[in-house]
């Protein structure tokens, strides 16, 4: 069996931060990412890059971390109360990006490896990781490409990979308290540790490589697309959402956090901007409306077929949004 390589990993996660913000800043066209180095007093650092007002992504942020401390914290342990007094490192890159256009969707993505150790044992180590999709206006045929490029990423792996992977991502994105998805799904894994090393990076590569082919092609097709003012505060009051499920859900937040890890660095996946409405409630057959009727429903995508009538589009040839001109 294959023995973990921890600088092989950490090779492979300065690589892929390096050539997401190229790709990135290309698309973008206007703004280039800052970059920080930091280090943390308990071991360990990282480097964080930013790009903020830019002309495509109102803030992208591609974050690399490689932390180590003496034990475990609670997020980690709670699951796995047999880590409890082991060392440990962690490394990863993860990142969100949060585009300026209502019609293009934010994103997020990470991989990630965690090895723990103990004298006279054996080492624990795991790979986690995925990304996900979160549209303002639904396009199917924006939905269909996502999960297509997902199977195909993970069919060299077996067959029943993707599907396993999809609804882990389907139930870990839900917000409980909204009883709501927070997007339309993607993949998310984690705990990955079989049949051996070599398998498990080779599939974590394939998600990090991967995750570029499945969201560029969106923002090249959405980017361009004009839109008003209704549709921007519609996008502000749906990444609420976004902030509510980073924190009061999302693990890697409270892992980071409670491993002393870099406030700056594990909250930029927040907006920029954001804005929350008391009981806010779509027009009926707007454009707003078919997001949670047509797109935050858990459903299978690749059995759905790309035509002329998105749900974007309304049938008097009104922009999306337009109905709700007095939003917010």
């Amino acid at each position: 069996m294959s023995q973990p390589n921890i600088s092989q990993v950490k090779t492979f996660l300065l690589a892929l931060q390096e050539h997401i913000c190229q790709q990135l800043a290309a698309v973008d066209g206007q703004a280039q990412f800052a970059e920080d180095q930091w280090l943390r007093e308990e071991g360990g650092g990282g480097r964080s890059r930013v790009l903020t007002q830019g002309a495509v992504f109102e803030q992208a942020g591609v974050n690399f971390s490689h932390v180590s401390g003496a034990s475990l914290p609670p997020s980690a342990t709670a699951h796995r109360p047999e880590l409890a007094g082991r060392s440990f490192q962690a490394m990863g890159v993860s990142l969100v990006v949060h585009p300026l256009s209502p019609f293009v969707p934010t994103s997020h993505a990470n991989v990630r490896f965690l090895i723990a150790e103990k004298p006279g044992e054996d080492p624990v180590w795991w790979f986690g990781g995925g990304f996900d999709l979160t549209p303002f206006y639904g396009f199917k045929e924006d939905a269909i490409h996502w999960h297509r490029t997902a199977q195909q990423i993970c069919q060299p792996f077996g067959e029943g990979v993707y599907a396993h992977y999809k609804k882990w991502c389907d139930d870990y994105f839900f917000i409980k308290h909204r009883q709501e998805a927070r997007g339309i799904g993607g993949l998310f894994f984690d705990d990955l540790n079989t049949p051996d090393f070599d398998h498990c990076f080779a599939f974590a590569r394939a998600v990090g490589e991967g995750f570029l082919d499945a969201y560029l092609p969106i923002v090249e097709k959405r980017k361009s697309l004009a839109w008003n003012e209704a549709q921007r505060q519609f996008q502000l009051y749906r990444r609420g959402r976004y902030v509510e499920f980073n924190l009061v859900w999302d693990r890697g937040t409270l892992f980071g956090l409670q491993t002393g890890g870099r406030t700056e660095s594990i909250l930029m996946s927040m907006p920029p901007l954001v804005r929350w409405e008391y009981n806010f409630q779509p027009q009926p057959d707007s454009a707003e409306a078919a997001l949670y009727r047509d797109f935050l429903p858990v459903k299978d995508w690749l059995a759905e077929s790309a035509d002329p009538g998105d749900a974007h589009v309304m049938k008097d040839n009104r922009q999306p949004g337009d109905e709700n001109a007095d939003l917010g």
